[in-house]
């Protein structure tokens, strides 16, 4: 959150007159904010045992969880409507970067930072804290998947406004949580959100379709 608040200012400040810079100067600010939040997540990891790899070794229920990560990465992009929208889709377009070395580096950032990092972090917030939070403050006390109207229809909608495509973010919201709710576990949540942002980005990279990333 602190990452986009300084991306948000200095875009304001830059729009404002105030500084100028290219927009690749703010690109580079990913590789940092992917690795700061992928070490702390590391650095951190005795302290959410709620994630049991050994989860995905189901084999049906990992199919499962496949499928559902392909219908959000299909359903994802086809609706990318107007009125789906809210903000400016800024979108990450790495060719802007003249040079070869640095548009490859950045591509791999951000594919690495959108397929490994923010699974861990966003499920972690979502659906192993938030969710259990909105039922009881100590969360801990919640068992990973217990279902409530409150707390499934306030995560999914906060999960909506999360995005600029908040409709996309609104669907991708409910799968999630309905994922939670079937395996009680957060291991497939991360494996599913890994997929379909696996998939986003191979997508976008052939695509060209920038406004996704």
């Amino acid at each position: 959150m602190s990452f986009i608040g300084l991306e948000e200012l200095a875009r304001f400040l830059r729009n404002a007159g105030v500084m100028q810079f290219e927009e690749t100067t703010l690109y580079l600010l990913y590789p940092v904010k992917a690795l700061s939040v992928g070490f702390t997540l590391l650095f951190l990891r005795p302290y959410y045992p709620e994630i049991r790899l050994r989860d995905l070794a189901n084999p049906l229920q990992t199919a499962v969880s496949t499928a559902v990560a392909l219908a959000v990465f299909l359903l994802w992009v086809n609706m990318d409507w107007s009125f789906g929208t809210q903000g400016t889709l800024q979108g990450f377009n790495p060719t802007l970067f003249d040079d070869g070395f640095a548009r490859m580096g950045i591509i791999g950032f951000r594919l690495a930072g959108a397929a490994l990092v923010v699974p861990f972090m966003e499920e972690i917030f979502w659906r192993s804290f938030l969710i259990r939070y909105i039922i009881n403050s100590d969360f801990e006390k919640v068992p990973i998947g217990r279902f409530t109207w409150p707390s499934f229809l306030i995560t999914t909608l906060l999960f909506g406004l999360e995005h600029n495509l908040f409709l996309a973010g609104l669907m991708a919201g409910i799968a999630y949580n309905l994922l939670l709710y079937r395996t009680k576990s957060l291991a497939h949540c991360i494996y599913a959100h890994f997929v379909t942002n696996l998939l986003l980005g191979l997508y976008v990279l052939n695509t060209g379709k920038w406004h996704f990333w």
